[in-house]
């Protein structure tokens, strides 16, 4: 495939920030300072890695302004590096197009509205009374469930499924295997048996949103489950029935989110970390990867609860100290007593 270059003038005219250099510097795509060949654009997102763009063979370089005399390549200088590079990124990689119209393999249900310049692939699902919006992909294989509305400018990949009466905002990003609006794990025991509760919520996603793959979303109990605007999931994360997430909060892999818990915007949830159900999580909240929340927190802040790990005999010996921690602080604590009494006989 054929790539667009630009000038780097034409990129800050795009994106701001200012060039050193030449230019007229033409730059087809972007790379890693390791990577990088003529006609790449590289970047220097951390003080660390100055080594590297020494050795660099990029075109140019996205760079800060305390790296700005760092290099001798036509540059851009700008406030956030990592942040420009994910522009530009954006720019010399768009999106494939996808041709507006039904495939004729699709199903799609009675009452069902879809806008004619969104693209419906082959063996999609469109429920009863579902509703589509401008400019949606629904790739081949999706399951759109009746009565659910999707926004407009959406993508979902292959086999994505959504259940009924879901609502689903604006530039929507779904990736393969997502499930949105399954039951929740609602269950009542009844004399030595498990009874099922029905889920009646729905799941209610805002605009700007990207769901990874294999992530599944409950549907509310009673209320709903929602997920606000700007959120990003990653692969394999379990969003629990009743659960809000906050606008532009980020979380990566593999955690899990137990019911009617609510996380705050802005916040930042490491992989394979877990929250307990119905729990309050402030704003601004950073959550280390593989930490357990057992309580509410509220205030923002980071929070670790990882065990450093080390060799398997020093962790053996020290997870036997763990063992007597509780017997250890009443010795300590009838210790502090006695030398207390001495000192108050002295």
């Amino acid at each position: 495939m054929k790539r667009t270059a630009y000038r780097l003038a034409d990129i800050v005219v795009r994106f701001g920030g200012r060039v050193l250099g030449d230019a007229d510097t033409m730059i087809s795509q972007i790379a890693t300072l390791d990577s990088s060949q003529a006609g790449h654009l590289t970047f220097l997102a951390s003080g660390k890695y100055r080594a590297q763009l020494a050795a660099t063979r990029a075109g140019a370089v996205i760079v800060g302004e305390a790296d700005a005399a760092a290099t001798q390549l036509p540059r851009i200088v700008c406030d956030n590096p990592y942040a420009y590079f994910a522009k530009v990124s954006a720019l010399l990689n768009p999106v494939p197009q996808a041709l507006p119209g039904n495939h004729s393999s699709a199903v799609i249900g009675e009452g069902a509205q879809i806008d004619p310049t969104a693209h419906i692939g082959p063996h999609v699902v469109v429920g009863a009374g579902a509703r589509i919006g401008a400019h949606c992909v629904i790739m081949a294989g999706c399951s759109i469930g009746a009565g659910t509305v999707i926004g407009e400018g959406a993508r979902f990949y292959p086999q994505v499924v959504v259940y009924h009466d879901c609502i689903l905002g604006n530039n929507l990003i779904v990736h393969s295997g997502a499930v949105i609006g399954a039951d929740g794990f609602g269950i009542a025991m009844d004399e030595g048996r498990w009874l099922k509760i029905p889920q009646i919520g729905r799941v209610v996603i805002g605009d700007d949103v990207e769901i990874g793959a294999n992530t599944t979303i409950d549907r509310g109990a009673l209320d709903d489950t929602v997920i606000e605007d700007g959120v990003k999931l990653d692969n394999q994360i379990q969003v629990a029935h009743n659960v809000r997430i906050g606008a532009h909060t980020a979380i990566a892999g593999c955690v899990g989110i137990a019911g009617s818990t609510t996380i705050g915007r802005h916040c930042r949830i490491g992989g394979s970390a877990g929250i307990l159900g119905h729990l309050q999580i402030a704003d601004h909240v950073e959550i280390s990867s593989f930490t357990l929340i057992s309580k509410s927190i509220r205030e923002s802040g980071s929070y670790t609860g990882i065990y450093p790990f080390s060799s398997n005999g020093e962790w053996r010996r020290n997870a036997a100290h763990l063992r007597h921690l509780d017997e250890l602080a009443d010795k300590i604590k009838t210790l502090q007593q006695e030398i207390e009494a001495l000192r108050r006989k002295d």
